[in-house]
Order: structure tokens, then sequence, then C-alpha cells
């Protein structure tokens, strides 16, 4: 990984952008290094429990590489096409990853560094934090990332700053539902690692099963909702996980995956 650092404290990945030169901007390497690692890389990890996402440097992600995005002016339809596949696969890949996804947001967020902050499930903000999704003042549209950023902020709020390319700070973006918690800037390590904590007392197939609940429950009809929670619940409750979790209750005791 040349632009990832990553690395594990017991239970917790901790996966960094590291291209701080350049604003830790999407090129090519940096949407396949980061869809390896959510993919089949994280599945790989054996007891994690969940991950935190963060960026080296003053910023967290800058949208697009502008190097990048000169090769990708020379392409043709059939190229572009295959070429937002592939980031697109990179967000779901975050937003589908099996482990709680923690953000840890500072700078800048322009673009698709937007789309990333739309795919975790706790995103936390530094108050002087910065965001905007920019691309109609270059001719272009948030096409990839509009799936999962119309899916935190609403249909209303996505008509607006998609088509004003204006910046807005972390309060705005908290009161959209962008992100979930804005506290100032010093106080940023502490407040991930007391989400991180708070994650940690949960079960870890139970956090998987959960992540998935709330992702992907909304879209399903009520007669699809009703047969998957129906399932899922009479598959928890028989599990050693649910078992030991029921034990630890009764008990007044700690369940084992905290220990």
């Amino acid at each position: 990984m040349s632009h990832l650092v990553i690395e594990r404290h017991d239970k917790v990945l901790t996966v960094t952008l590291n291209r701080p030169e350049i604003g830790n901007a999407f090129n090519g390497e940096l949407i396949a290094e980061l869809t390896a690692f959510f993919g089949d890389g994280l599945a790989a990890e054996t007891g994690v429990h969940c991950v935190v996402l963060a960026a080296a440097g003053k910023h967290f992600c800058a949208g697009a590489d502008l190097a990048w995005m000169k090769q990708t002016a020379s392409f043709g339809k059939v190229e572009n096409a295959a070429d937002a596949r592939r980031l697109a696969g990179l967000f779901e890949s975050v937003d589908a990853a099996k482990k709680p996804v923690i953000g840890r947001i500072h700078g800048a967020a322009r673009g698709g560094g937007v789309g990333l902050v739309a795919t975790m499930d706790i995103p936390v903000a530094s108050d002087k934090a910065s965001f905007a999704l920019t691309e109609v003042r270059l001719g272009l549209a948030p096409a990839v990332i509009s799936p999962f950023v119309i899916r935190k902020i609403g249909v209303p709020r996505a008509r607006e700053l998609f088509v004003t390319g204006e910046t807005f700070g972390a309060a705005e973006a908290l009161s959209y539902g962008l992100v979930n918690h804005v506290v100032p800037e010093a106080e940023l390590d502490a407040k991930v690692a007391e989400r991180v904590k708070q994650v940690l007392l949960g079960g870890p197939l139970a956090l998987a099963a959960c992540k998935d609940l709330a992702r992907t429950v909304t879209r399903l009809s009520d007669d699809e909702a009703i047969v998957k929670t129906a399932n899922l619940i009479a598959e928890l409750r028989a599990s050693p996980e649910a078992q030991e979790g029921m034990r630890a209750f009764l008990m007044k005791d700690q369940p084992k995956w905290t220990k």
C-alpha cells in the first residue's frame, strides 16, 4: 500500500490516507488500494471489530487529483465508464464493509472526499472542517457519489448543494446529516476514541448485522423487510455470540468480546 498507512491496535484498524502533499486527492492507485482494503483486505483481518478512516496532513480529501483528471479527460466514453465504475466500487466497498467505519474528518473534504464521508457509519468532524460538492463548477456532476450523499443529506439539500457547489462548514454538515459529530479540533482524537470505545461494546457479528440492517432495510418493501428482519433476529438469537451476551447480562458480567 503506497498511498495508505494501515495500523492495528487490538480490535481496531486505523486506515490513513497518505497523500498529504496533494490533500489526499484520489488517483487510480489510491482508489485501487482503498477498494482492495475495504474488500478482501478487511475480510482477512480476523479479530478486527471496527475501522477508523483518517487522513494525513492538513486536509481529509481534496477530491480528484488534477493529474488524474487530466488523464481521464483524454478517455473515450467506454474508458470513462470503466473508470467511473472503479470509483463507484470504492464507495460501495466502504459503505458495505462488514465492520463499522468511524471517520476522523479534518480540513477540507471536496467532491469525492464528501462521498467518502457519506459512506462512513460514524463520521466525526473537526469544527474547522469544510465540505463542498464542487463538480458543477468544473462542468461535471457528483454522479458516482450521489447515491451515498443523497442517502445522508436528503434530496432537497442535495438539489441545492449539487447545483451551487458552495462550501459549507462542519456545523452545516452536522445539521444536514452528513457527519454525526462535530468537536473542537483539539478534541477530535478523543471523540473518535470515545466512539470506538462505544462500538467495541457490541458483539462483532451483531455489529456487522446492525450495520447491514441500518443501510439496507429501508430499501426493501414492507414484506421483504419483515422476512429479512425476522430471519435476522432468529439467526442472531441462536448464535453463540448472543448466548454469551445474554449470559453476561444475566450474570451482571462483561461479555467475552469486550475483554
